[in-house]
C-alpha cells in the first residue's frame, strides 16, 4: 500500500505489477504462483518454467505480450486463434512500428523472437522478418573509462558508500543486479579475516533477492581489489556507527532515501537505477567529458580491460581464468574440466592484476581524518578529495614491482 510522498510499506508483499493484473496472475509464490487465467499465457509460462524458472524472463516475455495485446485490442487467447497469415501480418506490423519508434534493432529482434515463441508454444510457427544488425552495432552510446578515470570517479563519489560501490563494481566486474543483491554475509568472512582482496561469491540463490542477480544461474566467484576492500571496510564501519551492527542478511549496499526512518535505511537494498545515477554523477564531477555514457556495464567492461592487460609481474592472465572471473561459461568441454574450487589459486591470480595506470608509478589511495592531513602531506601524500563526513582521500605514488623478463 502506498504512503505519503511515495513512501512504500515494505512490511507487506510487493503489489502485483501491471502485466500480472492484465493476465490474471494473482501470486508469485505458493500453489497459485504464476497461474494465468488465459490458457495461451499459461502455455508460455509452462514453457519458460522448463528453462530455469527465471522471474526476470517471465517479466520480459509477459510485458511484451501485454503491449501486443493492448496494441491489437485483443486478449492472448484470441491472438493465438487467428489464422496463421493474419497473425503473421499483425505481428510484423507491430514490430515494424516498434522499430519506427527509434528502438534499437537488437531490441526489436529480441521482441520478435519472444512473441514468436508465444505463438509457437501455442501451436503456430510464424515466419517473420527481422532487422539486420551490422558488426559492432550499438544504438546506445557508451564510454569505457580508463583506470585513471575510474579512480577519479571514486575520488568524486561524494560518500563512503558511493566510493566503495564504484571501486567494488569496477574491480569485481559484477553485473549491476548482482552487485545490488549482495548481502554483508557474502563478504563478511574475507573482510574480517584481513585479506588483501575479498572474495565475492555469485550463486543462484541470490535470485530470491533480485530475479536477475545470477545470470543463467551460473555460479562463480570473483574478488574486489585492495583499495575496494579498504573503502568497503571504511563504509561499513561508518554504517555501523550510524545504524547499529549489521546482520549477515543485511544488504551490502543500502539505500539512503530520507523518507525512510533512520532505523529502516540500513535494511533497504540499493536499486539498479540508483547505482547508475551514482556512477554517472561521479563521472560528471570528475570531469570526464563522456560522463553521460558511463554506466555500470561500462565499469564491467573496464574490469575486462584490466583482465586482459599485463599483470604486475609482466605476464598475462590465462584466458580461461579471465572468463571465469567474468562469470562466463567456457566454450566446449573446457568448462567441465576447469578447476573452479581452487580459491587460493584464483586469489593469487587476481592479486597479480594491475589496477594502476602503469607498471612504473602505481598509486595508493588512503582514507584519513582531517586531523591527519598535515602529517600525510609531510610524508609525500597528496590531497585528492574530502567526503561528506569530512574524511579525506589522499594518494601517494611509489615504484611498482619490476616485470620479470
Amino acid at each position: 500500500m502506498g504512503k505519503a510522498f511515495g513512501k512504500l510499506d515494505f512490511s507487506k508483499p510487493l503489489e502485483l505489477r501491471r502485466f500480472e493484473h492484465f493476465f490474471g496472475i494473482t501470486a508469485r509464490e505458493g500453489p497459485e504462483a504464476w497461474k494465468s487465467k488465459y490458457k495461451s499465457v499459461q502455455n508460455l509460462l509452462d514453457h519458460l518454467n522448463r528453462f530455469g524458472r527465471s522471474e526476470g524472463s517471465k517479466e520480459v516475455y509477459l510485458n511484451r505480450l501485454r503491449r501486443l495485446c493492448e496494441w491489437s485490442n485483443a486478449d492472448p487467447d484470441r491472438l493465438v486463434n487467428l489464422p496463421k497469415r493474419k497473425a503473421e501480418t499483425l505481428l510484423q506490423k507491430f514490430v515494424d512500428e516498434a522499430a519506427d519508434l527509434n528502438r534499437s534493432r537488437a531490441y526489436v529482434n529480441s521482441m520478435t523472437k519472444q512473441l514468436r515463441t508465444f505463438f509457437r508454444v501455442n501451436g503456430k510457427s510464424l515466419r517473420l522478418h527481422t532487422f539486420s544488425i551490422p558488426p559492432r552495432y550499438r544504438k546506445r552510446n557508451e564510454y569505457i573509462p580508463t583506470i585513471a578515470e575510474v579512480r577519479a570517479m571514486a575520488a568524486c563519489a561524494g560518500s563512503l558508500r558511493n566510493r566503495a560501490l564504484i571501486l567494488a563494481a569496477w574491480s569485481s566486474g559484477l553485473r549491476v543486479s548482482t552487485l545490488c543483491a549482495l548481502n554483508y554475509g557474502d563478504l563478511e568472512k574475507d573482510l574480517n579475516a584481513g585479506h588483501t582482496s575479498a572474495l565475492v561469491p555469485v550463486y543462484p540463490e541470490m535470485k530470491k533477492r533480485l530475479p536477475n542477480a545470477c545470470k543463467g544461474k551460473i555460479p562463480y566467484y570473483t574478488f574486489i581489489c585492495r583499495e575496494a576492500v579498504e573503502a568497503l571496510r571504511a563504509y561499513l564501519r561508518d554504517r555501523n556507527e550510524k545504524y547499529g551492527l549489521m546482520t549477515s542478511e543485511a544488504p551490502l549496499f543500502h539505500a539512503e532515501w530520507n523518507l525512510w526512518g533512520r532505523d529502516e535505511r540500513s535494511s533497504k537494498r540499493l536499486g539498479r537505477r540508483t547505482v547508475a545515477k551514482i556512477i554517472r554523477r561521479a563521472a560528471k564531477l570528475s570531469g570526464i567529458s563522456q560522463w553521460a555514457f558511463i554506466t555500470p556495464h561500462t565499469l564491467r567492461k573496464a574490469f575486462e580491460s584490466v583482465l586482459r592487460n599485463p599483470t604486475i609481474d609482466g605476464s598475462r592472465m590465462d584466458m580461461a581464468t579471465q572468463q571465469f572471473f567474468f562469470g562466463h561459461i567456457l566454450p566446449g568441454s573446457q568448462d567441465a574440466y576447469y578447476d573452479k574450487d581452487k580459491i587460493d589459486f584464483h586469489r593469487n591470480e587476481y592479486e597479480k592484476l594491475n589496477f594502476f595506470d602503469s607498471l612504473i608509478t602505481p598509486s595508493v589511495d588512503k582514507l584519513i581524518g582531517s586531523d591527519e592531513l598535515q602529517k600525510h602531506l609531510g610524508e609525500g601524500w597528496i590531497f585528492i578529495a574530502q567526503l561528506d563526513n569530512r574524511q579525506i582521500i589522499v594518494r601517494r605514488t611509489h615504484p611498482a614491482q619490476k616485470a620479470v623478463s
